[in-house]
């Protein structure tokens, strides 16, 4: 055993658990890490990827967010290339070999402390990941530091850490262990775990959280949720606090839905009210009306360089769905004046799309501009002017967008 019990608990458990002959199957795709998602809130959707560009995944366990980086850079031809850092040797051997599973060769993998990044050489770059890392850092804020300290210029990063409101009843768990079994290690604390967890009365808040479920899988989930060494948990207004003062702007937390405390009610007084106020002021008071946001995704540039950051939408703008498909709403699955369901984390939500829904998002694929799809509805429709399509769209956008599925990129990027 190490002086180092995060590195022990992942040299023990990798996390999270992935056998590299599923690359055969599958690409494993999520936030923070998919290219349009990136290039929509740190590049304005203007970001060419034929060109050198060179990503960081911090911390990157047994691969998702490298592989998954590493795959698309591949796939648009160009000389992106991916920097895997991680503590565990376990973890960074599973990577490796989902790699090599796919025949992906712009991957670099190194193992130190993310906090070692900036003496270690391997700098600057365009794009970081790091996800799901900084929590279990002794001291977060000096990992913060450390990657600001290699991001470039105008350059980002995409950023998960654990939400404290969602993740009630977890540290309950974790003071009983540590109390009953201060000294467990491995299997042992593993056993006892599992055998707490069933002596759990109804009313612990642990199994009256609904959101949390990852201890429930293998062995390497439940560590990972209930039994780390270190673990800490943020609110928005703490968030925030850390990126001032490392010198860093948020551009946006997603899914931007759930952190606009408009979506969860429709009285036109409150409604106002949440406009009053500023955008980290409506992040946190959505995130104390939720409860349920369990972690906390975000992306974020250097002070002074966010006012660009995030596409807009404007003629030249390219929409591209992601994790949806658009069909559904040309064909009549979801029609205008019905309302369409978004779930998130237990909390449904419902949006009433516009009319023209069926007829944008069926011309939504990649290729096309808006100005492109309204020139299409207006050849039918003359009487449709860019402002009233741009109306329509927003609403769509706002909906789509918010629930992480539709992004921005820009003609001739």
């Amino acid at each position: 055993m190490s002086d180092n019990p995060v590195r022990d608990q992942y040299e023990d458990y990798p996390y999270p658990s992935r056998d590299p002959a599923d690359e055969a199957k599958r690409l494993i795709i999520g936030s923070p890490s998919h290219m349009l998602e990136y290039n929509h809130y740190v590049f304005g959707g203007a970001r060419d990827f034929s060109k050198p560009f060179r990503a960081l995944c911090a911390g990157g366990g047994t691969g998702d967010g490298a592989i998954m980086m590493a795959q698309q850079l591949a796939d648009t031809g160009g000389p992106g290339e991916v920097v895997y850092v991680d503590l565990s040797t376990s973890s960074r051997a599973i990577a490796e070999a989902r790699a090599k599973a796919r025949g992906l060769t712009n991957i670099s993998f190194h193992t130190m402390s993310l906090l070692d990044i900036p003496d270690a050489g391997l700098g600057p770059f365009d794009y970081i990941n790091c996800c799901g890392v900084l929590h279990h850092l002794p001291d977060p804020p000096a990992g913060f530091r450390a990657l600001t300290s290699v991001l470039a210029e105008n350059g980002g990063m995409g950023i998960m850490v654990y939400g404290e409101l969602g993740r009630t009843g977890i540290y309950d768990f974790r003071e009983i262990m540590e109390t009953m079994y201060p000294d467990a290690r491995g299997t042992e604390k593993i056993r006892a775990a599992r055998k707490l967890l069933a002596a759990l009365p109804n009313t612990n808040r642990l199994l009256r959280n609904s959101f949390v479920s990852d201890h429930k899988k293998d062995d390497a989930h439940l560590h990972d949720m209930l039994l780390n060494a270190i673990d800490r948990a943020y609110l928005v207004p703490e968030i925030y606090g850390v990126m001032d003062a490392c010198g860093l702007d948020i551009t946006a937390f997603v899914t931007p839905i759930s952190y606009d405390p408009a979506t969860y009610t429709e009285d036109e007084e409150l409604v106002d009210r949440f406009e009053e106020l500023s955008y980290r002021e409506r992040c946190a008071v959505a995130e104390l009306m939720t409860g349920n946001l369990f972690i906390h995704r975000f992306y974020v540039v250097h002070a002074g360089k966010s006012e660009n950051a995030v596409a807009r939408i404007c003629p030249e703008a390219i929409p591209h769905t992601f994790q949806l498909h658009s069909q559904n709403l040309a064909q009549g699955r979801y029609e205008p004046g019905k309302p369409l369901t978004f779930n998130f984390t237990g909390l449904q939500v419902q949006h009433i799309l516009p009319d023209l829904s069926g007829e944008i998002m069926g011309r939504v694929d990649g290729n096309r501009s808006l100005g492109d799809i309204h020139a299409e509805l207006q050849a039918a429709d003359p009487d449709l002017d860019w402002e009233t399509f741009e109306a329509i769209f927003g609403i769509l956008f706002s909906v789509f967008n918010g629930g992480g599925a539709l992004f921005l990129t820009m003609r001739g990027a």
